[in-house]
């Protein structure tokens, strides 16, 4: 009788064959010509300043939009296996769920009262 732990340990060592391949073959074949552009960080095309423009506080909009999905994810993650359930669950999942999303509401009612939700 062979271990049913093999095909795991297989799968684990051709990925990581694949993974550590791709990455010395990219060093190996990849173009080697840098230039000053190139070896900079990356700011999309503005120029790095030290501190915010005109030295105000920097924007959170981005982050919010960010944390909105973040949110979203994290409910659908847990819904969905909840809703398949749902009978076997019974009331103890029902009284889980319903406490899950009073605490998912938080991250909402504080994304609302910092403007996350105003798409203008």
């Amino acid at each position: 009788m062979s271990n049913p732990y093999v095909p795991v340990l297989v799968l684990m060592a051709v990925a990581a064959v694949l993974a550590l391949g791709g990455v010395g073959a990219s060093a190996v074949i990849g173009p080697k010509r840098y230039n000053r552009a190139k070896l900079e960080a990356y700011e999309c095309g503005i120029m790095p300043t030290p501190h915010a423009v005109g030295g105000g506080r920097l924007p959170v909009k981005y982050y919010l939009v960010a944390m909105t999905f973040i949110v979203f994810d994290i409910e659908v993650v847990f819904l969905y296996p909840w809703a398949v359930s749902f009978a076997w669950l019974a009331g103890f999942g029902l009284v889980a769920m319903l406490i899950f999303l009073a605490l998912i509401t938080v991250p909402f009612v504080y994304e609302w009262r910092r403007g996350g939700f105003d798409w203008v």
